[in-house]
């Protein structure tokens, strides 16, 4: 099984790396899967700029000529999916049933339940904007807080690691945290690909039974 997996494009969002993004496409070899898990568009009720949406039509393109996955998250859960012929859109994917691909996004109990914390986040991130600070996607922001980014991580780490205990399988690979890691706990090995909002971005590869995480190198 050879395969690509990303997650947390949010295309549309001004902080998606979007050159970036287009020239990785360009070097996907044909062999491999692409995986998209999650957030791949950041808001599926505003309307995608030419250069946004030029990314979509580059994923179609790709779909064409191998197998493109797209693992709905939270992000674009309701995206119209009418426009895309050969995706193939799903909630979770797996692997010979040793593998679980989910976003994060129900792993999560804490956002979720949390909203009057990421506004308060946004509103105190919107004012460093006014004044004088470079904008950064919010997510990026929270990292400044490391002891309650940590535990939102390892929830949402803890829960998909109980998932696949549960159900069979070695290894989950989930994004939504925006936080990249290879890590194994309770016997289970947790991947996350991060997110395209932030420089590195990163990938997960496959090849066989092997999977590396490698950063995008500008």
């Amino acid at each position: 099984m050879n395969a690509i997996v990303v997650s947390d494009l949010h295309i549309g969002s001004r902080y998606f790396l979007r050159h970036n993004f287009e020239n990785f496409l360009g070097n996907i070899p044909e062999d491999c899967e692409l995986i998209l898990n999650g957030d791949i568009i950041d808001d599926p009720n505003k309307k995608l700029q030419p250069p946004h949406k030029r990314i979509l039509n580059l994923i179609e393109q790709v779909s064409h000529r191998q197998r493109v996955i797209w693992v709905r998250g939270n992000h674009d859960d309701s995206y119209d999916q009418n426009g895309f012929k050969h995706i193939h859109f799903k909630t979770y994917y797996t692997i010979e049933n040793r593998l679980l691909i989910a976003h994060g996004y129900d792993f999560d109990e804490i956002m979720p339940r949390s909203q009057i914390f990421i506004k308060s986040f946004k509103l105190i991130h919107d004012l460093m904007i006014k004044f004088g600070s470079s904008p950064i996607h919010v997510a990026n922001y929270a990292k400044n807080f490391e002891l309650l980014y940590k535990v939102l991580r390892d929830n949402v780490m803890k829960n998909a690691v109980k998932c696949a205990l549960e159900n069979g399988y070695e290894a989950v690979i989930c994004g939504h945290t925006h936080y990249p890691e290879d890590r194994v706990y309770n016997g289970i090995r947790y991947m996350n690909t991060g997110a395209w909002t932030e420089s590195p971005a990163f990938y997960l590869q496959m090849i066989g039974n092997e999977m590396t995480l490698n950063p995008i190198v500008s």
